[in-house]
């Protein structure tokens, strides 16, 4: 699949029907293959949301609402959907109210005392190891908060003006050097990392890819409103402890504030953010909406299930001595030549 769309993509010709997509994707989602570990599927996954976002697909334009695209995207992530639903568990619902929806995600999101990957990152990340700490977050952080701006109009009165106010932030509240993806791309650039994105789209796994088109796909379908707002609600109140402990890991490596800026302002910001999320977004939507208490927790549970496969991924590579990343990078780079595909060359199939 990843194959046809790349080749598909790299044509200056008009959009045409793809030879063979529809089979290969009618192949993936009626096989038995874990969709959500799996190169092809993510990558095809991927490639057609970021038709929707811009700066990977150079002629993205043509093809954002191609109707053989929009037919593979929606078989693909039906199929998607339903085996992330098979495996995350929903933990019992409270009452649709902002205090009791609010105490229960601070319930489900509470710290454990287990291994974890910010906690290896504080006291025994390597140099290597940064970058490619670096490479897989940049997936999603130098686009950071893009997934749940798409869920915006999607709401309405007091959890609409959450998410607004949360974004407002995340976007550096109208300067361009204070937003949060500018921010990580000078964290990259203060390790000699391509900041362009998408420049290492060849190098991360699927279960990093997974983490961003679940994102996506909860952002992107309205009726999945309630998802992405739990979503951003376990995202922002699983974020400040783990900034702070990535931050100690970085300035014990010896980099500075030009390189921990990120997860220093995180730790503020995402303090203040847990709060309007779990009551004002998630629980402000569930007494608006009560119907979609069950999604909001599902979208909750997700980030906290996924999110954890990536880090436990990560962690369990670097402490069997392996790299966490497809194939080894190559520093250093420039960003000053080259295509969006990055210091790899041209995006590849998988």
């Amino acid at each position: 699949m990843s194959r046809l769309l790349l080749d598909a993509f790299a044509q200056p010709s008009e959009p045409h029907t793809i030879t063979g997509l529809a089979e290969a994707v009618a192949a993936a989602v009626t096989s038995d293959r874990d969709l959500i570990r799996d190169d092809d599927v993510q990558l095809s996954l991927f490639l057609l949301y970021s038709l929707y976002y811009g700066s990977v697909i150079e002629t993205g334009d043509q093809w954002e609402w191609d109707l053989g695209l929009l037919a593979a995207r929606r078989e693909l992530e039906c199929a998607f959907e339903a085996q992330l639903r098979a495996q995350v568990t929903v933990p019992p619902l409270p009452n649709a109210t902002d205090e009791d929806v609010a105490a229960a995600l601070f319930a489900l999101t509470s710290p454990d005392s287990g291994p974890s990957l910010s906690r290896y990152v504080a006291k025994k990340l390597t140099p290597d190891q940064a970058l490619e700490y670096l490479v897989q977050r940049s997936i999603y952080t130098l686009k950071e908060a893009d997934p749940h701006s798409w869920a915006i109009p999607r709401l309405n009165g007091r959890a609409k003006a959450a998410l607004v106010e949360i974004q407002s932030d995340e976007y550096g509240a109208g300067r361009r050097d204070r937003m949060h993806s500018e921010i990580f791309a000078r964290t990259m650039r203060g390790l000699d990392l391509d900041s362009r994105y998408g420049a290492y789209l060849n190098y991360v796994p699927a279960i990093t890819l997974a983490s961003f088109t679940m994102m996506s796909m909860f952002g992107l379908n309205r009726r999945l409103r309630g998802a992405i707002a739990g979503h951003l609600a376990a995202f922002e109140m699983t974020s400040s402890i783990p900034n702070k402990l990535y931050a100690r890991g970085f300035r014990r490596l010896g980099y500075g504030e030009d390189v921990t800026e990120y997860f220093d302002e995180h730790v503020e910001a995402d303090a203040v953010h847990e709060q309007i999320a779990a009551r004002d977004l998630a629980g402000g939507l569930a007494e608006s909406e009560p119907a979609l208490l069950s999604e909001i927790f599902f979208g909750a549970s997700a980030c906290l299930l996924v999110d954890d496969w990536v880090g436990q991924d990560m962690l369990s590579a670097w402490e069997a001595g392996n790299s966490s990343l497809r194939k080894p990078l190559a520093m250093p780079y420039s960003s000053q030549s080259g295509t969006g595909a990055g210091p790899s060359g041209r995006m590849a199939a998988r």
